[in-house]
This record gives structure tokens, sequence and C-alpha cells, in this order.
């Protein structure tokens, strides 16, 4: 019978399990001393099971999950730190609903002129915009258009009231901007061709008091 003596029983325990778990392995008694021999025991003995066998592997899947776990950890700390949470979006000041009803009031007053009428009603559409969350306004901005508003009354310093408005409505509202643009663009239009009409007529007089024109 081919014995393992007590040292290389470690070995003989990695070698049986690690090749397969169908090996052989009798655990013998002789003289009170217990070894394990891959041939059956000639005294006092036992074959040991598959099983008891299969007891001795090491399970290292919980290291290769940790393992995992840290390989992915560094990984993630290598790509970098976590991007920046995204600025928060700006606030935008508008009217209070209070500040529109006085802007309606101004409106209606018969003391103001027609352009006057037509920016303060302007100015009534601009802050309902504003209050539906077009543009990008703050407190003085709308003072402004307040200061604006209130000027409209004045029979001086309106118009220039105005285009300090308008301008900051252009800074503030991008499509606000766009339209002020084209409605002035209509206003000079209207403008020259009043000036033409303007400068026909006072021809049509000149030539109507020159001396020695036949009646």
């Amino acid at each position: 019978m081919k014995q393992i003596i007590p040292f290389a029983v470690g070995l003989l325990l990695g070698a049986v399990v690690t090749t397969s778990v169908q090996a052989q392995v009798w655990k013998c008694t002789t003289d009170g001393k217990t070894h394990y021999s891959d041939q059956p025991c000639t005294a006092k003995g036992e074959q040991m099971k598959p099983q008891s066998l299969q007891s001795n592997v090491i399970d290292t899947s919980a290291d290769r999950a940790a393992a995992e776990r840290s390989r992915a950890a560094a990984a993630e700390q290598q790509a970098g730190a976590a991007p920046a949470p995204a600025p928060a979006a700006p606030s935008n000041t508008c009217p209070s609903d209070r500040d529109i009803t006085a802007m309606e009031t101004k409106a209606n007053s018969i003391s103001l002129s027609a352009d006057a009428k037509r920016f303060v009603q302007d100015e009534i559409r601009r802050a309902r915009q504003c209050q539906k969350g077009q543009g990008n306004y703050n407190a003085s901005d709308w003072n402004v258009s307040k200061q604006a508003v209130d000027a409209q009354s004045s029979l001086t310093g309106g118009a220039d009231a105005r285009r300090r408005a308008e301008a900051m409505h252009s800074a503030a509202n991008a499509s606000e901007g766009d339209r002020i643009a084209r409605q002035r663009e209509v206003e000079e239009r209207n403008a020259q061709r009043q000036r033409e009409i303007d400068e026909r007529n006072a021809q049509r007089r000149q030539s109507q008091q020159q001396p020695g024109r036949d009646r």
C-alpha cells in the first residue's frame, strides 16, 4: 500500500481536490496514528467522501467580486470627478399684477399723445410676457420702464424716456429687441414719406405764391 506521510497530507488533499473531485482517498489508522492514502487501508480506516474533499476547496468568489468592485471604483475615480451641476437658470423679475393695472390706467389717460399711448400699451404687453417667462429682467430694468411710463405725461422728455426703455428691453429680451427694431424701421419709412409729402406741399405753396403767376 502506498502511504502518504502526515506532513504531505495537505499537499495530497490539494492535488486530489484540484485535479478531480472523483479521486479516491482513504483515511487510515495504524497503531493509533492517522494517515491518508490513495489505496484502501490494510487495517482500520474509511474512504473519504467526495463532499468532505470538496469542502477543502477555498471559495474565492467573494474575493473576486470585491476585486471587481475595487477595480471599478478605481476606474471611476481615474475618469475624473463627477461633472459640476448645471448653473441655475437666471431669475426673471417682472412687474406685479398691480403694476400692470397701474399701467393700464395710464394707457387710458386722454392726456397722452398717440405715441405715448402706444408706448404704454407696449410696456403692458412686455410686462405680461415677462410674467410668462420671456426675457431676462431684473428690478432695475423695470424701474427704467416705470420712469418711462411716468414721463409720458410730461410735455418734454417722453420720447427720450421711450428710447431708454426700448434699449433696456432689447438687451433683456432678444425677441422683443427684434420687434422694436422692425417697428423703428416702419416708423422711419413713415417719417420719410411724411417728409417727402411735406416737401412737395411746401414747393406747391411756394410756386403758387410766386409773383406774376397767371391766375
